[in-house]
């Protein structure tokens, strides 16, 4: 059965993980991802983070499904070979600093002449136009320009970030809807394509739900509540009888109820006031201490598994220790086994969204560096001997 990307061929300029990330998904859904990459060196992810024989064990989870060709975008005989690809290509993804491309004679303008239904994700600290867009912006910047930062962590202490690189992945995410739309668009219009801007500091800033408006109109500005969920209750993190957390969401007005009868407390259970959450709000301490005097009384394990009786969500903080031992995880394919280059076993994350009947999969680990040049080159007419000539002059 066709995936629902089958068909669709897209070229990869970009590096790290913004745009990498976007092809990512885009290939685990059946498209064909052609990865360009530095001759020599390569992404800079390949050295990211923990190395097995000199490769990063993470380029293994963000270039699954590609093919990798190594071009000097600088040098003029790779910037040809690029159109050449952009004639055959429906989506094209880069995440340079704006105006690089158009350096190049690669910008929107020259590549959408060459092919007019190309779709272009162009991923940015902070778009192609405004006063910063030729300001450099790596995804913290992006973080703590959309107001995440300064939202994370304890009341007084300094601004912490997620612990993963949470503005590039919410950008690629949005850059992956953006595509779909253009390709939906492009059926709908004659094959008409489009540019997707993307911006860092956009994606994080459409994540922030309520802040704006409640700027707006009562002058609040949210600060930093640590494990807490300011003006909704309750939701937080209690401390149990053996040192371990338990996350406890009782904010319904249903929910809270049950919740205050599992914890023998049901005279908060009957108050008028804590009826509704705008009532359970303004008593968020009183309602945080009483939960936490039950905690501490039990186990974390005991804590759960009264509250999942109850029909309350409640849960455990999840290393990835438990996050490999959990059996929903593995009932879920959310953990797949495969292998490196040596044959050494390694885990990788499952594929988001699940399709019933088109799910992804996996059919192609990542990469060598340089490893589809050749083939991709024969294809566009390009013969060997000017191959040779290209490698010794570092083009390729």
């Amino acid at each position: 059965m066709l995936k629902p990307l089958s068909g669709i061929r897209v070229l990869e300029l970009g590096q790290l993980i913004a745009g990498p990330f976007a092809a990512k998904m885009l290939g685990e859904f059946g498209a064909e991802v052609i990865k360009i990459e530095p001759p020599k060196t390569g992404d800079p992810l390949r050295k990211w983070r923990l190395l097995h024989d000199d490769t990063s064990v993470w380029w293994e989870v963000q270039s699954r499904n590609k093919q990798s060709v190594t071009l000097d975008l600088r040098q003029a005989e790779a910037q040809d070979v690029i159109r050449q690809l952009a004639a055959t290509t429906d989506v094209l993804i880069e995440n340079f600093r704006p105006g690089t491309l158009e350096n190049w004679g690669l910008g929107w303008d020259a590549l959408h002449a060459i092919n007019p239904g190309l779709i272009m994700l162009r991923v940015s600290g902070y778009g192609q136009t405004g006063p910063y867009r030729d300001r450099p912006g790596f995804g913290v910047v992006g973080e703590a320009m959309g107001g995440l930062r300064h939202l994370s962590g304890e009341p007084g202490r300094a601004p912490v970030r997620v612990g993963v690189s949470i503005g590039d992945s919410l950008s690629a995410l949005h850059g992956v809807i953006g595509v779909l739309l253009a390709l939906r668009h492009r059926e709908q219009n004659k094959g008409e394509g489009q540019y997707v801007d993307v911006a860092l500091y956009e994606s994080v800033f459409n994540m922030m739900e309520s802040l704006l408006p409640e700027y707006a109109v009562f002058n609040e500005i949210r600060q930093p509540a640590g494990s807490s969920l300011p003006g909704i209750t309750p939701s937080n993190a209690y401390m149990c009888a053996d040192g371990k957390y338990a996350l406890v969401a009782g904010n319904g007005d249903s929910i809270f109820k049950r919740l205050m009868s599992a914890i023998d407390r049901g005279d908060l259970a009957e108050n008028p006031a804590y009826a509704h959450n705008d009532g359970r709000a303004q008593h968020a301490r009183a309602i945080d201490a009483a939960i936490e005097a039950w905690t501490r009384k039990h186990t974390l394990d005991e804590v759960l598994e009264t509250l999942h009786e109850a029909r309350i969500p409640a849960g455990r903080v999840y290393d990835i220790a438990d996050i490999c031992a959990d059996p929903h995880y593995q009932a879920r394919e959310m953990i797949l086994d495969s292998q490196l280059d040596d044959g050494t076993p390694v885990k990788l994350p499952g594929i988001v969204p699940k399709l019933s009947s088109t799910p992804g999969t996996v059919e192609r680990r990542a990469p060598k560096l340089g490893q589809d040049t050749e083939r991709v080159l024969t294809a566009l007419g390009i013969d060997a001997d000017t191959q040779k000539d290209w490698a010794r002059r570092g083009v390729i």
